[in-house]
């Protein structure tokens, strides 16, 4: 079964940094979407971004378009890392992020809000001075 751990999260100031990690395993078939979420108190969760694995395809939500950058790892599977950059972090930013995983067999483009059928444990970011 597929698994997804994070890592990177913590507390930085506005206009500050972070990277996530996602460490991806145990996945059998390379053609896959694998993008965050996020959720703060009191919102619904919505996605932030997505990468189409083995190609370079990209998707963002608008809110975080130009200030986010979502890349991943060349290693071999059945694992690989998909990390997602953060610049100019903005306290509205502040959530708990989430690493989600599915299937994409016709490597269709992944979207932001792609519908995941996997999700990691999160890990909490949080922007304030």
């Amino acid at each position: 079964q597929v698994q997804l751990v994070e890592s990177g999260g913590g507390s930085v100031q506005p206009g500050g940094s972070l990277r996530l990690s996602c460490k991806v395993s145990r996945y059998t078939n390379s053609r896959n979407c694998v993008g965050w979420f996020r959720q703060a108190p009191g919102q619904e969760r919505e996605g932030v971004a997505a990468i189409t694995t083995g190609t370079d395809t990209t998707d963002y939500a608008d809110s975080v378009t130009g200030r986010f950058t979502i890349a991943q790892s060349q290693d071999n599977a059945p694992q690989h890392t998909v990390y997602l950059q953060m610049d100019s972090l903005k306290p509205e930013d502040s959530a708990m992020y989430y690493c989600a995983f599915t299937t994409n067999p016709f490597r269709r483009p992944c979207r932001a809000r792609f519908t995941p059928d996997r999700w990691g444990q999160g890990t909490q970011v949080t922007v304030s001075s």
